[in-house]
């Protein structure tokens, strides 16, 4: 049955879904997309992330902001390009999701509602500020903070637990994917 279909195709349609949502999906979602990947991958979990914006701006220079491109050099994450530019969210990409997480619940909350009321049970809502509120060092350690303990939950649910500080004992899927001989590596499409 899925002999005709590319291997890395099969392998991404396993994993479970989580959707970041901003405003913009320039700045914050992105950091937050990008830096959960790799700490995914890392962990051996069975999870990736999209983002996408409630309301994107013309008005970024770029495709990514800078701040997230340093934020993520900074904790070793690096980004090649070419970069997407930033995706307005559809009513697919929620369907999509296991996990909808919006970074900010005093500024996203009534955008999920208007744009996407049927949807707004299932969002978990984080308190990280956009630059009007706070400095990008602030936001990124925020966000920082938040995927991992986002990436700490799921592992957790997937029974892949510490075993000392920076080590995790294999998750299931981890465990799955040495045994395919893909060395416990999710496949993570787009550039990281």
């Amino acid at each position: 049955m899925f002999e005709n279909i590319p291997k890395i195709v099969r392998e991404e349609a396993a994993l479970k879904r989580v959707l970041f949502l901003c405003t913009g999906n320039y700045y914050r979602s992105r950091f937050a997309e990008l830096l959960f990947n790799w700490m995914a991958r890392q962990r051996g979990l069975a999870w990736i992330a999209d983002s996408s914006g409630l309301d994107p701006s013309p008005g970024n220079v770029g495709p990514i902001s800078r701040h997230t491109v340093y934020g993520l050099a900074r904790v070793g994450v690096l980004v090649d390009e070419p970069w997407r530019y930033p995706r307005k969210a559809a009513e697919s990409d929620l369907a999509a999701a296991d996990l909808i997480i919006a970074v900010k619940e005093a500024e996203h909350r009534a955008m999920v509602e208007r744009l996407f009321p049927r949807w707004l049970v299932r969002v978990e809502f984080w308190h990280v500020h956009d630059l009007d509120c706070a400095e990008p060092n602030e936001t990124i350690a925020e966000l920082k903070r938040q995927v991992l303990a986002l990436v700490d939950r799921l592992a957790r649910a997937e029974g892949a637990l510490p075993t000392a500080i920076g080590e995790t004992s294999p998750s299931p899927a981890a465990a799955r994917s040495r045994s395919a001989g893909t060395a416990g590596h999710a496949v993570i499409p787009g550039p990281l």
